[in-house]
Order: structure tokens, then C-alpha cells, then sequence
């Protein structure tokens, strides 16, 4: 693998430092499979790819490779949230309630819908997980978290609905558009954009999806002993090993809670916080959109996107541990993922995807990948946007 990767594509004068980070990427950092995109005031400034897409046939990755990108989606999908608010359509600050009748039970008749898209819910966790299968079915889970009891007092903290999140968010955008979020952000976002970009894989589109890698950490911390764990992960390793802990049943919401998404079936399925498959140019340009207008099309008004990326949770989250930063529906910087700097919004991706503008510096910014690394092992993203970082400077 070393430093035999081929990249593909172009970058424009000033951005050559992105392609020596997205080489690097591969000769130092693991990658196998990947795509980087950067957009500056509407038009792609960076556009570059390379290395395999399957890795089990050596299939290469192309130019229009599509990639699972995880929970980078939810950037996608709050996206569509906000257009919705845009045209009147959804009030951000009504209860959920108002849209979803069945979501008042368990003294839920107050919580708005800013409290889903912010993490504040505390709808983390199902008391009974939905079987799998019926999960990808839609219904089954929306019912589920209808009835669900918060795990914690609604709008007092946040935590990470990693999980939950896409049918929540989903669900009411489903109720007010009378389109699954799929089917609404095709048609309300993949089309006027031209995006390469799906929540629920057309069957068509199966054969251009890249094979994940799932890359074991050098050390798995849940196995040593505790007076090995740093200090500083020690409260994480703990809840990592209570089965009972938010930082666990968030994912295991399902029965069983292990979802292969390399399987045409979870593929095929909506799941809007994590299924989103698409290329990196398709989400690049997505955020390009929202700061700016792309070939005549703008997402957002300044003023709707002022209020969409304004912060509402901060400080730790109580999923996570660690701390973290939660407008409606985007990650905002932290010191752990600064993206280019305060203005930024957007979101990670399980082992790696980043997707974010930057409106004061009009950076759109994505990153996928196959390899899936996580933890402060990873770098690679940060890498690639420290490069734009100097390209700007």
C-alpha cells in the first residue's frame, strides 16, 4: 500500500498543500479508499480521490465511488429539517407534539423540536430494542421512541443520540412533508444540486458503494487493567464496559444492536442519522450551498442559516463524555474537531467522515473513506483540514 496510491482529480494553485495531506493520508495514515473535496466561494477548489474501493476484489475507487459516511449524515438530514423551517412549514420551537401526536406520551407534550435536532431529548436509549429487521422498516422504531420515557429531564443536558436521532428528526420531517427524509432530501436537496448523494440506496446505485474496513485499535482499553487506562479516558473505559451506560445502549437500540452497513439491505433502508452514501464532491457541495449560492442554488437564507448553526447544548455530553457542541442539528467546533475555525458547522462520521462549511472563510469541506480508524488514532481528517487551513493562510 505505501506510497503506491495513485491520485486522481485536481486542485487549484494555492491548495497543493490538500493533495501532500491526502497523499500522506495513504503512505502514513491508513487510508485504502478515499475522497477529499473542498469548495471556496461556490466553485470546487479541491477534488481529489484514490487508492481501492473493495479491497476484497481490488476493485479501484473512482470518480464516482459512493461511500457509507455514517453519521455525517445528520448533517444532511438537519438540513432538510431547516428548509422545512424555512418555508413556514415547521416551527423549531413547537412541540414535536404538534406534528408527531403520539410523541406527547410519557410526558414528552413538551418538548420541541429544537430538543431532537440539539440532543436534549433524552430519548437516547429504548427500554425494549426494536428487532432489526422491523427497524429498517421505519414504523416499528418511530412507534418505539413515541412511547419511550426520557432518560433524563428533557432540555436540562445533552447527550449524543447517535442512533436515535434519524427517526427522530426524521419522523417529524416525514409528518410535516408527507415525504420519508429520503425521499425529501432527494427531492429537495440531491436534485436542485445535482448531488451524488442518497439516505436509502436506490438497488441501482449498489454496485459504486466502496466495502468498509474496519481497522481494530492497537490496544483495546475495555481489556487492561483500569490503573492503565490514561487518566483522562478512564471515565469513558468505564462506561464502555457497563453495558447499562448511555455511551452503550445509544447503540443498541436494535436487537441485536451490530448493524452491518455494508448489507444492501441496511443500504437500501432510511436511516438518517448514519446511512448516508454518497461522494465527497456531493457533500462538499451540499455545505457550499448553505454558506452560498452553487450554480444558482442556495439552501438557506443568511438568516435561516444564522439561526440553523446557532449553538443551543454545550459542555459534556453525557453519550460521549467528552465534551460537545450542538446547534439545531450540526456539530460546532470543538478543540477536538476545530474544522477551520468558530464559524464552522457540520458533522463527524463514525471512523473518520467529515462534512462542514465555514461561512467567514466560504469553505465547504468533505472527507470519506472506507478505512474505518476512530479514536485519536485518526488523523487523517484533521490533516486534510489543517492543509485547507494553510492554504487559506
Amino acid at each position: 500500500m505505501g506510497g503506491m496510491t495513485t491520485i486522481h482529480g485536481e486542485v487549484a494553485p494555492g491548495f497543493e498543500p490538500v493533495r501532500a495531506a491526502f497523499v500522506e493520508n495513504f503512505s502514513r495514515r491508513g487510508d485504502l479508499g478515499a475522497a477529499v473535496c473542498v469548495y471556496r466561494d461556490g466553485r470546487p477548489v479541491v477534488d481529489l480521490w484514490g487508492g481501492v474501493a473493495d479491497p476484497e476484489t481490488g476493485r479501484p475507487w473512482t470518480r464516482d465511488t459512493l461511500q457509507l459516511v455514517y453519521s455525517a449524515t445528520k448533517g444532511a438530514t438537519a438540513t432538510a429539517a431547516h428548509i422545512l423551517a424555512e418555508r413556514g412549514a415547521l416551527d423549531l420551537d413547537a412541540p414535536v407534539a404538534k406534528y408527531w401526536p403520539e410523541f406527547a406520551a410519557n410526558g414528552k407534550a413538551d418538548i420541541p423540536v429544537r430538543w431532537l435536532l440539539s440532543h436534549q431529548a433524552g430519548l437516547v436509549a429504548l427500554d425494549r430494542p426494536v428487532p432489526l429487521r422491523k427497524a429498517l422498516t421505519w414504523y416499528p422504531m418511530a412507534e418505539a421512541l413515541a412511547a419511550q420515557r426520557p432518560l433524563w429531564t428533557p432540555g436540562t443536558t445533552h447527550g449524543y443520540h447517535g442512533r436515535t436521532w434519524g427517526w427522530l428528526v426524521g419522523e417529524v420531517i416525514r409528518r410535516v412533508s408527507g415525504r420519508s427524509p429520503g425521499r425529501f432530501f432527494a427531492d429537495e436537496i440531491a436534485a436542485p444540486l445535482r448531488l451524488d448523494f442518497f439516505i436509502g440506496l436506490p438497488t441501482s446505485e449498489r454496485d459504486r458503494v466502496s466495502r468498509m474496513v474496519h481497522q481494530r485499535p492497537d490496544v483495546d482499553l475495555t481489556t487492561v487493567p483500569t490503573e492503565s487506562v490514561p487518566e483522562e479516558l478512564r471515565e469513558q473505559v468505564a462506561a464502555w464496559r457497563d453495558p447499562d451506560s448511555f455511551s452503550n445502549r445509544a447503540y443498541a437500540v436494535t436487537d441485536p444492536p451490530e448493524i452491518d452497513f455494508d448489507s444492501p439491505e441496511v443500504q437500501a433502508a432510511e436511516l438518517p442519522a448514519s446511512n448516508g452514501i454518497g461522494t465527497a464532491r456531493a457533500l462538499a457541495r451540499m455545505y457550499a450551498a448553505l454558506i452560498g449560492e452553487v450554480d444558482g442554488v442556495r439552501l438557506l437564507s443568511p438568516a435561516a442559516l444564522a439561526s440553523a448553526t446557532e449553538e443551543q447544548a454545550a459542555g459534556k455530553d453525557q453519550v460521549m463524555l467528552v465534551p460537545s457542541r450542538f446547534s439545531s442539528g450540526y456539530m460546532l467546533p470543538t478543540k477536538a474537531n476545530p474544522m477551520i475555525g468558530p464559524s464552522s458547522f457540520g458533522h463527524t462520521g463514525r471512523g473518520g467522515s467529515l462534512g462542514f462549511a465555514d461561512p467567514k472563510h466560504g469553505i465547504a469541506f468533505a472527507y470519506v473513506m472506507n478505512r474505518v480508524i476512530g479514536g485519536s488514532d485518526d488523523v487523517r481528517a484533521a490533516s486534510l483540514v489543517d492543509a485547507v487551513r494553510r492554504s487559506l493562510a
